[in-house]
């Protein structure tokens, strides 16, 4: 059965309770209390605009073990380029308004509502959530953002304005993850864009290993 959690009441069920669907709860609030002990536990917001608060624990887990990535030929032959300059935390609501601003096939809305978009600010703002940037003759032309928990580095959303520039944020931010000895990125839910890019999928029991994991 799915939790209904009350906004005045900060916590979250067991993620072993989650439904199949990887739906843990619905409900709760979008503040940066809510959307760090979120992450903290295990779990991530996911919904549309319209839609109720809703809270997913997923099984498996999509990650990406930064030691064992290997970027493919083609993302080789754009990184010697030299296409593209790569940034970190430079102009994170930037990258977060592109991100709620692009279209998403399958999807009516996006899951970043201003609401979100003001938390995930805030929890920026305190050192928690942060941007990778892709440059393009002084131009943002592509990014991503998450929230950095020390060890796990949970990958929210990227947008890319012209080709590839996302997978140079993610290719860039893995190689930081490798060289900080960060466990891994969690991904999320599959899709096969991520698989790609060489995300693999584990199961819930062990993420959340990786997640308990301190330096």
């Amino acid at each position: 059965m799915i939790a209904i959690l009350d906004p005045n009441t900060l916590n979250f069920p067991a993620v072993e309770t989650a439904h199949e669907s990887g739906i843990l709860a619905l409900g709760g609030a979008l503040s940066t209390d809510w959307l760090l002990l979120a992450y903290q536990r295990g779990v991530f917001p996911w919904f549309e605009d319209g839609e109720p608060i809703t809270w997913w624990a997923p099984n498996p887990r999509m990650v990406v073990f930064p030691s064992d990535f290997k970027p493919t030929k083609s993302m080789r032959n754009i990184l010697n380029r030299d296409m593209f300059q790569v940034t970190f935390n430079t102009c994170f609501e930037a990258v977060i308004q592109h991100c709620q601003r692009v279209k998403r096939q399958g999807q009516n809305g996006t899951w970043i509502t201003n609401e979100m978009l003001a938390a995930y600010c805030d929890l920026h703002q305190k050192g928690w959530a942060k941007s990778v940037e892709v440059w393009q003759e002084g131009q943002l032309v592509g990014g991503l953002y998450g929230i950095d928990l020390g060890t796990v580095f949970c990958g929210e959303s990227m947008f890319s304005l012209v080709s590839n520039a996302s997978k140079v944020a993610f290719h860039h931010l893995i190689q930081k993850l490798e060289v900080e000895d960060y466990q891994l990125l969690d991904c999320q839910v599959y899709n096969p864009h991520l698989e790609l890019l060489g995300a693999i999928e584990i199961p819930r029991e062990i993420y959340m290993q990786y997640l308990q994991q301190k330096k």
